[in-house]
């Protein structure tokens, strides 16, 4: 099947659902819900029945490889990929919490300083981690490996694990060609990198599945009522008013993840450097677009190409996170600062002046009635994982 079947195929089972909620809703004629024209459009925008196939990624040409998926799921959460044959990426990753972990800071084999954020849709972010350190999905993938406070392992261990298994190594030459020998450096590093390319090939197929959010709005998107479980609640419907108004939560939460993928200094009580540190570890990883170790050519990559270098803005600022998903994914923020949805929404409302660098926010002034409301809207963003049968699970 050539891709744009597949992504055709793909969404019309993804939004099959959606489409039922307008077939139902027709029979009862136009929607009561009134919105402006300026606010359908913003309501488009964040549909999730908008959101484009998943990107290419010409760094990993194994990108959608399905024996790269399979072998990728494997390793995903193979423990063995450790010091201590404890920690695997589904330690932190972990599926029935939305592949968070829902503790303040990332834990393997010691504790870290940063908050693991979900990798539900996260083949379409340029940058990967909170400060953007790395630039594909396969570079992320190598990183926590060789951290000693995650999975503590090396490149030759990891590469070594694959040439023992039997299994594992004949999948890893079915997909890549003969392992590297020995005392071979630069093919084991090559081997490594192809490990993260394979665990990156598994991590595109984890993708956000529709709420309650996007069922409405393909009901009034089409200008009939919403089904009952569908309609939002008058509290829901203010929640968004304010989210796509007032409370100005687009110029960061926009799009159909609820993301711009970009890096804002927030204000948080942190003295983390954040992206002014996180562009000067990507500009020099050996992992990065522009590597020997990468599939493309250097004209494609883009993102590193034209990133921004340095300036004030950079500092203290994160990747901005999904929204999608929230309720499981507490405690939030890239360093847990804030244990509940609400402690976030309070601490947007009063703009707290930033530890490191200039806040961006600006006091919203809202009431407690309205940040209920935001709240109450932003659980409505609350959504299945999209993925094929098996995928969520450990492997057989």
């Amino acid at each position: 099947m050539n891709m744009r079947r597949f992504y055709l195929v793909y969404f019309l089972i993804l939004f099959s659902g959606i489409a039922a909620v307008i077939l139902i809703g027709s029979r009862t004629g136009m929607s009561s819900d009134k919105w402006s024209e300026e606010e359908r459009a913003a309501i488009r925008s964040l549909w999730l029945g908008s959101l484009a196939p998943v990107p290419p990624d010409p760094s990993n040409k194994f990108a959608d490889d399905a024996r790269a998926v399979a072998l990728g799921h494997r390793l995903f959460f193979d423990k063995r990929l450790s010091k201590t044959g404890t920690v695997a990426c589904a330690t932190c990753h972990i599926p029935i919490l939305n592949f968070s972990d829902g503790v303040k800071v990332a834990k393997g084999i010691g504790i870290t300083d940063r908050n693991t954020p979900t990798i539900i849709g996260s083949a379409y972010s340029p940058w990967l981690f909170w400060d953007g350190r790395k630039d594909s999905l396969w570079a992320q993938a190598l990183g926590p490996i060789e951290n000693p406070l995650e999975h503590g392992f090396t490149r030759a261990q990891a590469v070594n694990l694959i040439r023992q298994d039997a299994d594992y190594k004949k999948r890893y030459e079915n997909i890549f060609g003969a392992m590297p020998k020995l005392k071979d450096q630069e093919g084991i590093t090559r081997a490594f990198a192809n490990l993260g390319k394979a665990i990156a090939a598994y991590e595109r197929k984890i993708l956000p599945g529709p709420g309650k959010f996007d069922f409405y709005a393909a009901a009034i998107l089409h200008n009939v009522e919403p089904a009952k479980k569908s309609q939002l609640s008058p509290d829901e419907r203010a929640g968004l008013k304010l989210f796509i108004g007032e409370a100005n939560c687009l110029r960061c939460h926009n799009g159909p993840l609820f993301a711009n993928t970009d890096f804002h200094n927030t204000g948080l009580p942190s003295s983390d450097k954040g992206r002014s540190q996180g562009v000067s570890q990507v500009l020099n990883d050996e992992f990065n677009c522009q590597s020997r170790f990468s599939d493309s050519p250097l004209a494609l990559c883009s993102e590193i190409n034209f990133a921004k270098k340095g300036g004030s803005e950079l500092l203290g600022a994160f990747k901005t996170p999904t929204l999608r998903n929230l309720s499981k994914t507490a405690p939030y923020m890239h360093a847990g600062q804030f244990k509940s949805l609400r402690d976030v929404l309070d601490h947007y409302n009063r703009a707290p002046k930033a530890r490191i660098g200039q806040s961006e926010l600006i006091k919203l002034g809202l009431s407690g009635q309205q940040l209920g409301q935001l709240a109450k809207f932003l659980n409505t963003l609350e959504g299945p994982v999209e993925a094929k049968k098996g995928l969520l699970s450990p492997p057989k």
